[in-house]
């Protein structure tokens, strides 16, 4: 489709929606942005229309489609029930994420795409990835569905030598014609099952099309059979290899752990095995995350990368903030921020890194159900601690599969407030050597503004405990 001169609507006033309108009209689209929201900052609003996009925002903006429009490009989260695209589809209005934006805005002589998507881990392996081939001296960035959108990426007028780009579903559902050089999907469990209508195969089906026309290598999890049955039936291009990894001794064609070394069986030379990094290169050494240290490093090794950058790469790589991150210990007892373990498999993948915890979950459910996670992690757990609106899906799954763990729920009352009374009521229930872990396997707007405000938010009521036992200790001794 030729841009210049075409009626595009942008739906959505993000970072990726405002990145679509930016690079849209630099290329001479007439373009107009609508969202139902109209709290947008003024001066954002403004620069869209010194660009020369026409803004709409506010109740009904996203009703109807706007006349003669020749293409809607869309940012994530909006479900395709959404009436502005509803009424697209019924005219016959290409939908695009702005991920197709991105791709179809290359310029002659692109940097090669390797893509990560999946339940779970795709922003650590992503960043993982990034930090490997900037070990290369590539120079590479994790963009996407974290860090730039693809479409400041693409046009930037200094371009990256490789992209690793993070995906959703959500944008994964509107691509139509992109391919990737290599492309990884971690893992595949009920997630946002609320936007999919409760159907996880099509949840599923979105997650496969990150293999679509994969020109080198499609990259599954062996422990995960729905995402080596994805790779297996995409339609890609000749020569595509399907590459799994595991955490326990490869065979040929695979990645994976043995004697504490993380071993390339696909990519190396003839029939030996190229050794790519050892276990104590990887922090945290939690299962999980070697799995997103193997994916990485197979999307490097599909590229051309060398053995060494690899372990260079996963060497200088550390979590970012929310992800099993340490807050303090107090009693023998250490507090740990997993705010991003938004779903149960995340929370599951993260209990099970502990041998006893105080679980500290809930918050939006989006549909999801608790009852494997408590069946995963009961004999770990000491007892839990549940706020947010949809606890007492949690609770209920307590009851059925762990009747003998103490729970305590927690109501929202003043937000400001929550968390101390949760850190008090985990403190309550703790014993030295435990874990009070916050993994809530919800999504956080319920309560707060996102995974990262919880998170911070869980981080000062404990250092406020902390303070305040210090005090104490202080008053004591005088």
């Amino acid at each position: 489709m030729k841009l210049a001169g075409t009626e595009v609507v942008v739906g959505g006033f993000g970072v990726s929606g405002y990145a679509a309108v930016a690079a849209l009209t630099r290329i001479g689209a007439r373009v107009t942005l609508v969202d139902d929201r109209d709290d947008h900052p003024p001066q954002r609003v403004a620069a869209l229309e010194e660009l020369g996009a026409r803004v709409r925002l506010g109740a009904g903006a996203t009703a109807a489609l706007p006349p003669s429009t020749d293409l809607v490009v869309i940012s994530p989260g909006w479900p395709p029930r959404t009436p502005l695209l509803v009424e697209a589809a019924a005219q016959a209005v290409p939908v695009w994420s702005e991920v197709e934006l991105g791709w179809r805005l290359r310029r002659p002589g692109a940097p090669p795409w390797l893509c990560v998507t999946g339940t779970n881990g795709k922003t650590t392996t992503v960043q993982m990835l990034a930090a490997i081939l900037t070990a290369a001296g590539l120079r590479a960035a994790a963009v996407g569905n974290v860090g730039r959108p693809v479409t400041a990426a693409v046009t930037d007028p200094e371009p990256l030598d490789v992209l690793a780009v993070e995906l959703s579903s959500f944008q994964l559902h509107w691509v139509t014609s992109w391919s990737p050089q290599a492309a990884a999907l971690l893992n595949v469990a009920p997630d946002h099952l609320d936007w999919y209508d409760g159907s996880l195969a099509a949840y599923a089906r979105d997650k496969g099309r990150v293999f679509e026309r994969a020109a080198r290598a499609c990259i599954y999890n062996a422990a995960d059979e729905t995402t080596e049955r994805l790779a297996r039936a995409a339609t890609v291009a000749d020569g595509c290899r399907v590459v799994g990894f595991t955490l326990n001794a490869p065979g040929a064609g695979t990645l994976g752990v043995s004697d504490g070394v993380l071993v390339d069986r696909a990519f190396a030379s003839g029939s030996t095995a190229t050794e790519l990094a050892s276990m104590a290169d990887i922090t945290p050494s939690a299962p999980h995350n070697v799995a997103n240290a193997l994916a990485a490093a197979a999307l490097a090794r599909a590229h051309g990368v060398p053995a060494t950058a690899v372990r260079d790469g996963l060497r200088a790589f550390r979590l970012d903030a929310h992800r099993v991150a340490p807050v303090a210990t107090l009693d023998e007892v250490e507090y740990v921020n997993d705010s991003k373990a938004t779903n149960p498999h995340a929370a599951e993948a993260s209990l099970l890194s502990f041998p006893s915890v105080v679980w500290v979950g809930g918050g939006l459910a989006k549909g999801a159900a608790f009852d494997e996670l408590v069946r995963a992690t009961r004999d770990r757990l000491r007892g839990a601690v549940l706020i947010g609106a949809d606890r007492h899906r949690i609770a209920a799954a307590l009851a059925r599969h762990a009747p003998d763990v103490p729970v305590v729920e927690v109501d929202g009352g003043e937000t400001g407030t929550v968390m101390d009374r949760v850190v008090d009521a985990a403190a309550a229930m703790s014993r030295p050597g435990d874990i009070v872990l916050l993994a809530p396997g919800c999504a956080s707007q319920d309560m707060f503004a996102d995974y990262g405000a919880r998170g911070d938010a869980f981080a000062a009521a404990v250092q406020r405990r902390v303070g305040l036992a210090g005090q104490e200790e202080r008053n004591r001794r005088r």
